[in-house]
């Protein structure tokens, strides 16, 4: 694309106003329930502090590639999957790129239906832990089946999706920016906060050592490393949709590589910490550390009634969860919301309203918790990394990896070395293409 044409669609494309701003809806997006209850669960059943090895490895190749290319295409095109496949493929004088980048659009859409009842379900419980109703149940269980049984939780879905909507009706710098800058910030003071009286509890030092004693035997085994390559890739949102809409509201002068750097890092943080609040906590009240999303739910709140000052940490943790959640809905709302903008050609406020509308109804069918299970490993195994190999195929192959490298540059204090090209062209490539495989044939591995 010319200059001039990038200069004119940023005219009339609300962008985000700074490299703080855009980093933080970076990690908003990156920071959510894979980081909270997946990854510390994850860790105590692949080795301890040897899954880290793997995972780390993982999280920093894909994000100085796939993250880094993600943001690049987007503001490279200014537009999101469908727009981008499509000029991607008229750069070989090739039609009918936009039809491959509906996958990513429907698997961003797929999520958010079924993310939208989760968030729900957080503010019930936040709403439950500020009244008391919450910690008070006699069996945390049953209070969460009432919530998650079929059209058990529709005014709580249908707040969630009123205040994501609220948000992204102001657009990205005064919604989606704004909001970012404030909440992201919150979820680490308040999690920091839980951090610290978590490892005050009598018996805390179990759960830190489920975390972090290495059982070395685990790096010899495979699926150690399948599993720390799916956690690593979702946990970065890497999607061919939510990092590349987010690109396209990006001005050609921030640094790409730094951004991308900085996503890792927090996001990482994140999940470090998060595992630090949770599993110590589960392990002081010797309950059960592999619960899996019940973890959230059942788990703790049994954790937070057993707890002096209990119903204090259960408010202080639903509301940063809920903030990590949110952040995490509105950049997968905005990739639908976008695809509606640019291609229907209709405005913001018609598209939001219309897509979180159509999320809602799609979402009151997958209430209930076993049909959300299936629904969200549906579209995670199969939609959501094919639609990151497409995406890195367009961009890394089809446009080329020259071009692809001097975009990320543009903006960068540093250039990148010669390493860059193989692990993008090829590494990355075909490390999106593991996930896809691995995920169907594991039945899902984030």
């Amino acid at each position: 694309m010319s200059d001039n044409n990038v200069k004119r669609q940023n005219e009339s494309r609300d962008l985000f106003t700074s490299k703080a701003g855009f980093i933080l809806a970076c990690i908003g997006s990156a920071v959510g329930m894979g980081n909270i209850w997946m990854f510390p669960y994850r860790v105590g059943q692949f080795g301890g502090a040897a899954f880290l090895i793997p995972y780390i490895l993982f999280i920093v190749l894909l994000g100085c590639t796939g993250l880094m290319g993600e943001f690049a295409f987007g503001r490279m095109t200014q537009s999101g999957p469908i727009g981008s496949f499509k000029k991607a493929l008229e750069t070989k004088d090739k039609k009918g790129g936009g039809i491959f980048g509906i996958i990513p659009v429907l698997g961003a859409f797929g999520i958010a239906v079924g993310y939208a009842v989760v968030v729900g379900w957080f503010i019930k419980f936040l709403v439950g832990s500020i009244s008391g109703e919450a910690l008070n149940a006699v069996d945390s269980g049953a209070y969460f089946g009432a919530i998650a049984g079929p059209f058990g939780s529709v005014v709580w879905h249908f707040l969630a999706l009123l205040i994501t909507a609220s948000i992204l009706l102001l657009g990205v710098s005064n919604g989606i920016e704004k909001v970012n800058k404030i909440m992201m910030p919150t979820f680490y003071i308040l999690f920091l906060i839980l951090l610290v009286r978590v490892l005050m509890l009598d018996g805390a030092k179990d759960g830190i050592n489920y975390l972090f004693v290495p059982k070395w035997e685990y790096l010899s085994q495979p699926k150690t490393w399948i599993y720390a390559l799916g956690q690593a890739f979702f946990s970065l949102s890497i999607a061919g949709s939510g990092m590349i809409v987010y690109g396209s509201y990006l001005k050609r002068d921030i640094d790409i590589p730094n951004s991308a750097k900085n996503t890792v890092i927090f996001d990482t943080l994140a999940a470090l910490t998060a595992g630090l609040v949770i599993i110590p906590a589960v392990f002081a009240f010797n309950l059960d550390p592999t619960a899996g999303p019940p973890l959230l739910f059942i788990t703790l709140p049994s954790v937070f009634k057993l707890m002096p000052f209990g119903r204090i940490f259960a408010i202080v943790f639903f509301i940063s969860v809920l903030f990590a959640s949110i952040t995490s809905l509105m950049n997968l709302l905005e990739v639908p919301i976008e695809a509606t903008q640019s291609n229907l050609k209709l405005s913001r406020k018609i598209s939001v309203i219309l897509v979180c509308f159509l999320a809602f109804l799609f979402g009151l069918f997958v209430e209930n918790g076993d049909v959300l299970g299936k629904w969200m490993d549906f579209v995670s195994i199969y939609i959501i990394p094919l639609g990151a190999f497409i995406a890195a195929i367009m961009f890394f192959w089809v446009i080329g990896i020259d071009k692809a490298k001097s975009e990320i540059e543009t903006g960068a204090k540093k250039l990148l070395g010669s390493w860059f090209n193989p692990m993008a062209k090829y590494v990355y490539v075909f490390l999106t293409l593991i996930v896809f495989i691995a995920g169907i044939l594991l039945g899902g591995i984030g």
